[in-house]
């Protein structure tokens, strides 16, 4: 077996492993953010985003598990729920600037993601030849 396919079959097994330990750690949060909602006995806006942002991250492992990429479009969602519940939770204590510079943020990474979707759709990717393990 020549060496570089021993190194890919090592970072593909390390790769793996941190996806697990991924998945674990977002399942984990998932579970601590569901026992607050339950022990508060209240839903708040921030709770439903965050548990969006824990699905994303699941769906990004997900996408990464079965084609090996995963999607620019994907952190870019996560960063954009991130930002709208950052705004939403702590507006009362931002002045007219940050709120002004995190609403440009958010339309800034929405813009990307449809010049990317758009790219995607006009210059599709070619269909890359399966590899043989």
């Amino acid at each position: 077996m020549p060496k570089h396919k021993t190194t890919t079959k090592v970072i593909h097994g390390l790769e793996n492993v941190v996806l697990v330990l991924i998945v674990i750690a977002t399942i984990y949060a998932i579970g601590e953010e569901i026992y607050l909602v339950i022990v508060n006995r209240t839903v708040s806006v921030g709770d439903l985003l965050l548990l969006f942002i824990y699905l994303e991250v699941l769906a990004m492992v997900h996408s990464f598990f079965e084609s090996g990429k995963v999607p620019v479009r994907m952190p870019l969602y996560i960063g954009i729920v991130a930002l709208a519940r950052y705004l939403i939770l702590d507006m009362k204590n931002m002045d007219d600037w940050r709120i002004m510079t995190i609403a440009a943020a958010t339309l800034i990474m929405a813009i990307t993601v449809f010049v990317i979707r758009i790219g995607h759709v006009k210059y599709p990717y070619p269909k890359a030849p399966d590899i043989e393990n």
